[in-house]
């Protein structure tokens, strides 16, 4: 079974939202990535220091969010997310077929410059899902598995 992460987005205010929730929570971000920071990709220059992906940790609870693009709007209430970490590339597919029933695909699920393979899209009850499988953790955990054998 995936684990469930509320996903938040922001209209530009995410780091700021977020070292609030850090203090708030007594909690620390420990990513902060800002679309100016991603490789070979044509985001918009204002778009530079928005964030493109932040998480924070407070004991167990972990919070993920981000910045729109300039000139996105927010609307609270649909500004978030349930961001499923999936241990298998089968299980993932699964998941979002399943959970595409009738529903609306806004990203296929693709590789990704940051190393995972990742997919979004809204279920025929307006809940927006993120799908997230980093093939290198399940590649090191095998690696892991192999040399435990040795």
């Amino acid at each position: 079974m995936p684990s469930v992460t509320p996903y938040l987005t922001f209209p530009g205010t995410c780091e700021e939202a977020m070292d609030f929730y850090a203090d708030a929570l007594n909690g620390e971000i420990i990513s902060v990535q800002h679309f100016g920071d991603a490789p070979d990709q044509n985001f918009p220059a204002d778009a530079a220091d928005r964030v493109l992906h932040c998480i924070l940790v407070a004991d167990d609870v972990i919070i993920m969010a981000s910045d729109t693009m300039p000139g996105m709007s927010v609307t609270s209430g649909s500004n978030i997310s349930m961001s499923l970490d999936f241990e298998s590339a089968e299980e993932q597919q699964a998941a979002f077929n399943a959970l595409a029933e009738g529903g609306t695909i806004t990203m296929e699920l693709q590789d990704t410059f940051w190393g995972a393979k990742f997919g979004m899209l809204t279920d025929k009850y307006g809940i927006a899902w993120m799908f997230n499988y980093d093939e290198d953790v399940d590649d090191d955990d095998e690696d892991d598995e192999e040399g435990d054998e040795d």
